[in-house]
């Protein structure tokens, strides 16, 4: 009964996103600038060190592109497909949880529990979900190393320590030390998780097709630059396309 449910909501979270890419289909019919026939449809991955503007970057590109953004809303989506509340998700998201942690946790918690595995295996299904549709933009939760290079944007943001500290310190109001210990604590748990379950260093810059220094560019500059890229990748596609079709 579980997995019929569990297999309902997925359903309707695949019903929702199929009417959603239809709707854009038909909204954007005809505009040769963006898609020709045989081209390929981009979703674009935003990988980004704890205390740059991700999400902000995120929706920034989203609104020029007129693409949703998920960064937050990704842990909503999957949380209505596990059945759980969003604060369950929340505490194994981007993070790694011993096997000791998780098993006692399952035996004590009165309400449905989200172990990390459980998450990741939905996290994967619903990345892989968005990005066969393409035209969203993706920040975090190991995007970068799920979906396919060769219709995916993948984007590092950087930015200096002493910016990132700031961030935190602006973002949860606590002294420069607490702020400081946090970014190391954020830093160590988003590269424990990418590399425990995708097995790739997220700092390695040979998985990224853009690295962008936030505090040289800023959010408005950064998402200039996604977005002039993705139109590049765009037209190369479209190109391609065209010189197999004319073989």
């Amino acid at each position: 009964m579980d997995h019929k449910l569990s297999l309902d909501r997925m359903a309707d979270t695949l019903q929702h996103l199929g009417h959603y890419w239809e709707a854009k289909r038909k909204a954007t019919a005809g505009q040769s600038d963006w898609l020709s026939p045989g081209s390929n449809l981009f979703t674009i991955a935003l990988s980004r060190e704890a205390g740059t503007p991700g999400t902000a970057i995120g929706h920034e590109v989203g609104t020029r592109l007129g693409w949703p953004a998920y960064d937050h809303e990704l842990l909503e989506r999957i949380a209505k497909d596990m059945g759980v509340h969003t604060r369950l998700l929340e505490s194994v998201d981007e993070r790694r949880v011993s096997w000791l942690l998780e098993a006692f946790e399952a035996l004590i918690m009165p309400t449905p529990y989200a172990s990390e595995g459980a998450y990741v295996r939905r996290l994967v299904k619903t990345v892989l979900a968005l990005g066969s549709h393409g035209e969203c933009v993706i920040v975090g939760r190991g995007s970068a190393f799920i979906l396919p290079a060769e219709t995916t944007l993948r984007a590092r943001l950087i930015a200096p320590r002493k910016d990132r500290v700031a961030a935190i310190r602006q973002r949860l109001g606590v002294s420069q030390k607490k702020a400081a210990r946090q970014l190391r604590l954020l830093d160590r748990e988003r590269n424990i998780f990418v590399q425990d379950h995708f097995f790739k260093d997220p700092a390695d810059p040979q998985y990224y097709d853009l690295i962008l220094n936030v505090a040289r560019y800023g959010v408005a500059g950064c998402a200039e630059l996604i977005v002039d890229a993705l139109k590049l990748l765009q037209r190369r596609d479209m190109a391609r396309a065209a010189s197999q079709g004319c073989t």
